[in-house]
């Protein structure tokens, strides 16, 4: 319970760094683009153009980071005074501020909250507009000068401690080392704290630097995940191997990763696979000195090709392949001589329904990933609107939304369905899927929501539960 209590918080602290970085890919990749054009040394230097680059990544791209950051705590007014509050960091720090808008918006966005909490009640009638411009204006101000005077100096010293480790990383050839926690915490759904939340902010330093930066390519190399899933479709057994082709193709060319993470859970001897991939990726992004020239996201090998910069596709494509290649001998290694049946996803779910409440052996322990909460009879009268909610809001989510949408057209269903990021479920949510990793975070934001665990995102049999209980 400790652990899972540790991995549920870590995940939460994740994604709020993540969550303040996805909603912005877009500028990131506009500045990445813009880059990798006309930059002098960049595919149509243009001396006018180029001088988008500076400003963008020192202003527009931190006070994003620090808006969103502040608005995820406290709506618009936390988002007001959190870009206001990253102002100062950006004073007062001679690099790009995404650290220390990281730092700021959600601060900032949290006092004001607490300060609304204090005083937002006791306002008279006719005086609630003075009382919203000249708080949020009053401690944003007093948070700009904060930050100036210390979090920008602090968060500085910070980056350049980070920034100069990395190098030294690259430098001793390790970084393929990396890849041993890398590969093991995407599976846990860090995917996204990791690339946006830590690798990013530093890459994109590095591309300003130099161009481009190799830690764009940890976690979003495709490789890995794609050779998984191959294996999967080659020596796979039931709705594993079936859904693997499907699997994989959304994987490698949608570039959502999280599809193949509950082919590892059902199997998690197969984290040696993604980890072989992972660090033999980036060895040979090591060796061909490749990188991308801003954050690909998602990780399809279509963006990825994209962001890379001119002279750079023989080692990009050299990493993804190996990786690919070195995956899928070891997943499939481990397929033909697991000694545990690799059971029909579906099959699974339903033996560990019936077995609740069981004592399990070492066996059914192995399979305990595959449990998914069943569904909970409720009034169709009573559901309006279905929410499907992972880590970012951008992925998973995405897919089983599109998913489930389809399903209810097909079926003359009439009911909303999107997809959101855990932190913004809405609270009219009827309904509320995830990924049964996901779902204790989903519970704590909206309880009185019904709740549903999926373990594979393509063929869920809760789906078809679902529209069948809806449509009768």
């Amino acid at each position: 319970m400790a652990n899972k209590g540790f991995r549920a918080k870590v995940q939460r602290f994740g994604s709020y760094l993540s969550g303040m970085i996805m909603p912005n890919i877009g500028a990131f990749i506009a500045w990445g683009i813009i880059t990798a054009l006309f930059i002098p040394d960049g595919w149509l230097p243009n001396e006018d153009l180029a001088k988008l680059v500076d400003p963008m990544i020192k202003y527009l791209l931190p006070l994003l980071i620090g808006f969103t950051g502040g608005r995820m705590i406290h709506g618009l007014r936390g988002g007001v005074v959190g870009a206001t509050a990253t102002m100062g960091v950006i004073v007062g720090a001679d690099i790009p501020m995404f650290l220390g808008a990281m730092v700021m918006g959600p601060l900032a966005g949290y006092l004001m909250k607490k300060v609304d909490e204090l005083f937002q009640d006791k306002i008279r009638s006719g005086f609630e507009m003075l009382y919203n411009n000249f708080s949020a204006g009053i401690l944003a101000a007093i948070l700009a000068g904060f930050a100036l005077k210390i979090i920008g100096p602090v968060v500085e010293a910070l980056n350049n401690v980070l920034a100069s480790g990395v190098e030294a990383i690259i430098n001793a050839g390790l970084l393929p080392l990396a890849n041993i926690i890398i590969e093991p915490a995407k599976i846990l759904f860090l995917n996204n704290a990791i690339n946006h939340g830590i690798l990013s902010p530093i890459g994109v330093e590095q591309s300003a630097d130099i161009g481009q930066s190799i830690l764009f390519l940890l976690e979003t190399n495709p490789g890995p995940g794609f050779g998984i899933l191959l294996a999967f479709a080659v020596f796979g057994k039931g709705a594993s191997r079936s859904s693997a082709p499907g699997a994989a193709i959304i994987q490698f060319f949608g570039g959502i990763h999280e599809i193949y993470f509950p082919y590892v859970l059902m199997k998690p001897s197969l984290i040696l696979a993604a980890i072989g991939g992972g660090v033999s990726g980036v060895f040979m992004f090591t060796l061909f000195d490749a990188g991308l020239v801003a954050a690909a996201s998602p990780g399809s090998i279509f963006a990825i090709l994209a962001l890379t910069p001119q002279g750079g596709y023989l080692g990009v494509i050299a990493g993804v392949v190996v990786a690919t290649v070195v995956s899928f001998l070891i997943a499939s290694l481990i397929l033909k001589t697991s000694k545990v049946k690799d059971e029909d996803m579906s099959e699974a779910t339903s033996k560990m329904e019936e077995m609740k409440g069981k004592k399990s052996s070492v066996s059914d322990a192995l399979n305990q990933h595959d449990k998914e909460t069943p569904v909970e009879e409720k009034n169709p009268d009573e559901v309006n609107k279905v929410i499907f909610a992972c880590d970012a809001g951008m992925g998973s989510s995405a897919m089983g939304s599109s998913l489930l949408k389809n399903k209810f057209k097909k079926a003359d269903i009439d009911v909303f369905v999107t997809n959101k990021a855990i932190n913004e479920i809405p609270d009219d949510a009827d309904i509320v899927i995830t990924h049964k990793d996901l779902t204790d975070r989903a519970k704590a934001k909206i309880p009185a929501a019904e709740h549903i665990s999926v373990e594979n995102f393509l063929n869920s049999p809760k789906y078809d539960e679902l529209v069948e209980r809806l449509k009768n």
